[in-house]
């Protein structure tokens, strides 16, 4: 019987296999729009690229709750993870205040 790395594994595989396919509808549609040609190898290397942001997004968004204190990652984690990108930033503070707001009512 596998154990649950396996299945973590099989998870993983299959996460990466849905953003390769949904990356490269994207480049496609773009492609289409756009007369350019993209190869299968640069969609692969970008899949890649994405991939390893969001595994580091992940890691970083666990860190900033546990130095929290917290097991849960709130919308100040995610903001403060969007901290050197300052549109990126305000439209997150944005919608969190929205969010807060909405909840108090």
């Amino acid at each position: 019987m596998p154990g649950p790395h396996v299945d973590d594994e099989s998870k993983d595989e299959k996460l990466k296999s849905a953003l390769w396919y949904g990356i490269g509808k994207t480049i496609d549609s773009l492609a289409c729009e756009q007369d350019f040609n993209a190869t299968p190898h640069f969609i692969g290397g970008l899949s890649e690229l994405v991939w390893a942001q969001i595994q580091n997004a992940a890691n970083d968004l666990e860190a900033f709750a546990k130095h929290g204190g917290r097991t849960t990652i709130n919308a100040k984690d995610v903001v403060l993870l969007a901290r050197r990108n300052e549109g990126l930033e305000d439209v997150l503070k944005t919608e969190a205040k929205r969010v807060t707001e909405k909840d108090t009512r």
